[in-house]
C-alpha cells in the first residue's frame, strides 16, 4: 500500500479526476488508485479496508462516489486513519446527493468532505498531501509547488 490511497466507486469516474491524477504524476506524488464500489461489492471493500488497517502503510485515503456516495462513510466506519470524500456529479440531483450522503454520515465517523466535482478532488489532494507532509518534507515542497500553480 501507498502513503496516499484514492478509491474511486467506478470506472467511469477516472475521466472525470484525470486531472487531479496529472497533478499527482506531474509532482511525482506515488499513490494507489482502487476502483471498488461500496454498493456493488461491499465483501472486496471491507477486505481492502481490513487490508489498510494492517498493512499500516497508508496515512490519508480519498474516497470519490456519485449517487448515494457510501463509499467514504463505509471507508471511514473501517479505517483509522484520515478519510477525504469527494461527491461527483451525476444522480438525480447532479452531485448535490452524493455530498449530501457524504456530509451526513453519523456521529462517531472521522469523515470531511471536499465538495463536489473536479476543483474537489484537486482540493482533496491538497488536503491528503497537506496530512502527508507532516511526516515527509519532499511532499512538503511539492505541496508548495502545487500550491504556486493556482496563486
Amino acid at each position: 500500500m501507498k502513503k496516499l490511497l484514492i478509491i474511486l466507486g467506478s470506472k467511469t469516474d477516472l475521466e472525470i479526476l484525470k486531472e487531479g491524477l496529472d497533478i499527482l504524476k506531474e509532482l511525482k506524488i506515488d499513490y494507489q488508485l482502487e476502483i471498488v464500489s461500496a454498493h456493488r461489492n461491499p465483501e472486496k471493500l471491507r477486505k481492502l479496508c481490513q487490508k489498510i488497517e494492517k498493512d499500516k502503510k497508508t496515512e490519508a485515503i480519498i474516497a470519490c462516489a456519485g449517487k448515494a456516495a457510501a463509499l467514504p462513510g463505509f471507508i471511514a466506519s473501517y479505517v483509522n486513519i484520515p478519510v477525504i470524500g469527494v461527491a461527483l456529479k451525476g444522480g438525480l440531483l447532479d452531485g448535490l446527493d452524493a455530498l449530501f450522503s457524504i456530509v451526513s454520515v453519523p456521529k462517531g465517523i472521522g469523515l470531511v468532505c471536499s465538495g463536489v466535482g473536479k476543483s474537489a478532488f484537486i482540493n482533496a489532494i491538497i488536503f491528503a498531501l497537506e496530512i502527508l507532509s507532516l511526516k515527509d518534507k519532499k511532499i512538503s515542497s511539492s505541496l508548495k509547488i502545487l500550491k504556486n500553480k493556482f496563486k
